[in-house]
């Protein structure tokens, strides 16, 4: 089995989280294989572009494919997963970013007015450590594709902290309500996950077969 971590927005292939699993899936002779989804240039970012580079990492054959999604990560594996049906079979997700509504972009504090107009907003991007213009082609191509629209085959685990600010619990929730196939985790932290990681790697490691 093939492993691959989609990380979040305004992260990168070197985040907290994905050096934590590539440590622990070494030991099972798994090199974990992270894209960077930032490539070639922020300010562009689309999730159709982030999809392309996912696809050419899965690449031909037949080999099983596990994708581990991390927040906007966790959109675009959903996505992934559809495109890929035949190579993907589990799927971990990391608060998924599940809602690109107009409102919950106004929660996060984008103006979505001003930046249709400008093209460009400005975030902070935590990969990086500094403030980088963002085009508005994002939210406007992320609107083609719908995560509440979607019915998985594969297994999937999420993992969804209590006091999440980034992500709203209640979406998560919603998402995971009524497909068979996915097992949902609630649990007392906030966005980044970082102080379960290791109970998330012991429900992990079941769910992908791991000894």
């Amino acid at each position: 089995m093939r492993v691959v971590y989609l990380h979040g927005f305004g992260s990168s292939p070197t985040s907290s989280k994905a050096t934590f699993f590539a440590s622990k899936l070494a030991p099972y002779g798994i090199v974990l294989e992270a894209p960077d989804l930032n490539a070639p240039d922020f300010s562009t970012l689309t999730v159709t572009r982030m999809l392309s580079q996912v696809g050419d990492v899965i690449g031909p054959g037949s080999e099983p494919v596990a994708l581990i999604g991390s927040s906007l990560g966790g959109f675009v594996a959903i996505q992934a997963a559809l495109q890929h049906a035949r190579r993907v079979t589990h799927l971990i997700l990391l608060a998924p970013a599940v809602d690109f509504s107009r409102n919950r972009m106004r929660e996060l504090g984008v103006e979505l007015e001003q930046w249709k107009a400008s093209n460009r907003v400005e975030v902070f991007h935590y990969g990086y450590g500094r403030m980088m213009s963002l085009h508005y082609d994002l939210y406007e191509d992320a609107r083609r594709y719908d995560a509440f629209g979607t019915q998985l085959a594969q297994p999937v685990q999420v993992f969804q902290g209590k006091r999440d600010e980034a992500v709203e619990p209640a979406s998560v929730e919603r998402w995971c309500a009524g497909r068979p196939t996915v097992e949902l985790r609630l649990l007392d932290d906030d966005h980044q996950l970082l102080a379960s990681l290791d109970a998330i790697w012991g429900e992990a490691r079941r769910f992908l077969g791991l000894s």
